[in-house]
């Protein structure tokens, strides 16, 4: 798979690859210690959006500091659907992104309603284009009746400034522009996708991306136990970088916490689409922690959201495999099975469709859409639920076939197993890891061969007697560089070029032979006893 970053050092042996994951913190100082306010704490500023009709209205909005997310908030939000492009630098306009609205996530109380912040990456000006239901017309023949005004009695003075006259309810929207502070440049290695049997996903504390704690409000709620997980996203643009994950996280939290009124962040956790694993609400991941993320069914159960939006484009095949054993983790923890069932009473409200004291019976690990009035994860993720929950369930299990096609699912290497014939082809199943070989190629073991990928000589796979010959000349690091070809079949000869030179397999004799500038030798076969093995690519961990 091709790679933005280095992986990490693995060391593998028969029971389990396992992965180190630098711990990183986003303070200038470079402390885990808590964040108090500070200079790179999210800056949020507000701005209505005036004059908004019925059907579409687009509105620009300008800001002369630089801005990367974008929420609405209102009273009411119901009716109300939005989108967001951001301006470019070079005067274009991007894509637009869906705001999702936050139903069901929150207090159900009366106060502001939000949407989701959007990340439109760095801009001054974005447009906004809030679409509003019509009301709901009065009954067949009747009409309204409106009182005629005395214009001999005095009107008693209102007390309060009111809207304009002429909007539907719900007419006044805010735009809050979220400024996310500045990650360093570098944020440590990226999660690799096979870890241990039984070790979860390493998880970047609140204290490391940079939660101001001194903006929680109340106190921690713990529930009895955590019977269930439950899957969200936060919709918006998946177009972000890594290092601007935790800036995203504190900006939600900010937003959450203090343009909302929630007093911490809704959900338990979070998942980037680089595998990065956040802590969410305060109160300990290994705890059962009350989250407000699933209205009416916060109680007993445990919420991680994946950043962007599934609705369309799937999750990342680490993003999906990080959130699978998540929850296989936490689940485990309170030893629920995630292929399982349980009834859940519903504490009601407008959330939900469920009335409060209703019990239906859910999977262990299900969405908000299944218990809330809304899309949420995205048709995308929802249609790959049953692949989080399988990942779940291995959770404990060491790394096999299923594990390990997981962790290479949409690279350049998984694609050519599969058109080889995947587990049932040429090659069958995966016995190692996608692991980094020299001069940033890759590669990765199978049942009959192995995968060599570079961008220069793309994926060929690599079997039999010539994968064994060029095994005994050290592989990729050897004479003969990486492979560039498949094996080519000829009348008495099976062929496979490689960057310096050629094998050839003689089909009469079962000899290989080397061909390096123009001068061919003989190989002799490897003993039995003396295969050749790649464990020097597996570096120990210290």
């Amino acid at each position: 798979m091709q790679s933005r970053r280095t992986a990490p050092s693995l060391l593998f042996t028969a029971l389990a690859a396992t992965v180190v994951i630098v711990p990183w913190a986003i303070s200038e100082s470079g402390s885990d210690e808590q964040h108090g306010p500070s200079a790179s704490a999210p800056q949020l500023t507000q701005q209505p959006l005036d004059n908004l009709t019925t059907g579409e209205s687009i509105r620009e909005v300008h800001q002369d500091t630089p801005f990367s997310m974008v929420a609405l908030t209102s009273a009411d939000l119901r009716g109300t659907s939005a989108r967001v492009r951001a301006r470019q630098d070079d005067g274009s306009w991007g894509p637009w992104y869906a705001a999702e609205n936050l139903d069901g996530v929150g207090a159900d109380t009366p106060g502001p309603r939000g949407t989701e912040p959007v990340f439109v990456g760095r801009t001054t000006t974005v447009q906004i284009a809030v679409t509003r239901a019509p009301q709901a017309p009065a009954p067949p023949g009747k009409t309204a009746k409106t009182a005629k005004p005395d214009p001999a009695k005095p009107k008693p003075p209102l007390g309060y400034v009111p809207a304009n006259v002429e909007a539907p309810i719900g007419q006044n929207i805010t735009a809050v522009l979220i400024s996310p502070p500045q990650s360093p440049v570098d944020v440590g290695p990226l999660p690799a996708a096979v870890t241990a049997p039984g070790q979860p996903p390493t998880i970047i504390s609140r204290a490391q991306w940079g939660a101001d704690e001194s903006m929680r409000c109340g106190n921690t709620v713990y529930d009895r136990g955590i019977r269930a997980g439950i899957v969200h996203h936060t919709a918006g643009s998946n177009d972000y970088a890594p290092e601007d994950s935790a800036g995203i996280i504190r900006s939600i939290y900010e937003y959450h916490t203090r343009e909302l009124g929630w007093c911490d962040i809704a959900y338990n956790a979070m998942v980037d689409k680089y595998g990065q694993v956040f802590e969410g609400r305060a109160g300990g991941m290994d705890k059962p922690v009350e989250g407000s993320h699933t209205g009416g069914f916060n109680i007993d159960t445990w919420g991680v959201a994946m950043l962007g939006d599934f609705d369309v484009v799937p999750p990342t095949p680490i993003q999906l495999r990080n959130t699978g054993r998540l929850l296989g983790w936490r689940l485990g923890l309170d030893h629920i099975d995630p292929h399982g069932t349980v009834a859940l009473t519903s504490a009601g409200g407008s959330f939900t469709h469920f009335p409060r004291g209703a019990t239906p019976t859910l999977p262990t690990i299900f969405t908000h859409r299944d218990v809330g009035i809304t899309d949420c994860p995205g048709n995308a993720a929802y249609a790959l639920m049953d692949r989080i929950r399988d990942i779940a369930a291995r959770f404990n299990r060491p790394p096999g076939p299923e594990d390990l096609a997981d962790q290479m699912r949409g690279g350049a290497i998984y694609n050519r197993w599969q058109g080889l014939g995947g587990a049932t082809g040429l090659l069958g199943n995966p016995t190692s890891p996608e692991t980094p070989g020299k001069g940033g190629s890759r590669y990765a073991r199978f049942e009959r061969g192995a995968v060599y990928w570079s961008a220069e000589s793309g994926a060929q796979p690599v079997t039999g007697a010539i994968y064994e010959a060029w095994g005994t000349l050290g592989f990729e690091r050897g004479v003969l560089g990486l492979p560039t070809s498949a094996e080519i079949p000829e009348p008495q000869w099976v062929v496979q070029n490689f960057q310096h030179g050629t094998l050839n397999f003689d089909r009469e004799n079962g000899t290989v032979t080397r061909v390096v500038d123009g001068v061919p030798v003989k190989l002799p076969p490897p003993s039995s006893d003396e295969q050749p093995v790649q464990l020097e690519r597996f570096t120990p961990i210290t």
